[in-house]
C-alpha cells in the first residue's frame, strides 16, 4: 500500500498533508508515528471516568495532531468532541458520547490501516 492509497482509504487528504510536510519520508514517518500518540487513549479514560475539563483538553489534542496530518474523517469527529466539551466543567454530556463513537470507528479505522501500511512496507 503507497501513502496515498492510505490516505485514500483512511478519508484523509493526501494533497493537503503534502502542502504541510515537505516529503513523503516525512508524511510517512509521522503516519507511523501516529499509533504512539497517546491523546486517544487519555480521551477514551476521561470519558470513562466523567472528566469533562480533561475529557476536553485530549480532544483538542487529538483534534490538533489529526488535523496537522489530514486524517480529515477523525479530524472532524474529534473537532465535534471537542466543541461539545468546550467550558464543560461538570457532567459530560450524553451527546458528546455519541460522538465519542464516531471518534472511536474513525480512531480504529485510522490505526487498522496505519499497521496495514507498515506491513505493506515490509
Amino acid at each position: 500500500m503507497t501513502i496515498k492509497e492510505f490516505y485514500e482509504k483512511i478519508g484523509g487528504d493526501y494533497a493537503q498533508v503534502e502542502e504541510r510536510l515537505p516529503s513523503t519520508e516525512l508524511i510517512e514517518k509521522f503516519v507511523v508515528k501516529f499509533q504512539s500518540d497517546g491523546s486517544y487513549l487519555q480521551l477514551c479514560e476521561t470519558m470513562e471516568k466523567g472528566q469533562a475539563e480533561d475529557a476536553f483538553r485530549a480532544a483538542h489534542t487529538l483534534k490538533s495532531v489529526c488535523g496537522n496530518l489530514s486524517f480529515i474523517r477523525l479530524y472532524e469527529s474529534a473537532s465535534q468532541l471537542t466543541e461539545l466539551l468546550r467550558n464543560e466543567m461538570g457532567e459530560i454530556p450524553e451527546e458528546a458520547f455519541k460522538i465519542m463513537e464516531d471518534v472511536k470507528k474513525n480512531y480504529e479505522l485510522v490505526t487498522d490501516t496505519v499497521r496495514k501500511f507498515i506491513e505493506s512496507a515490509k
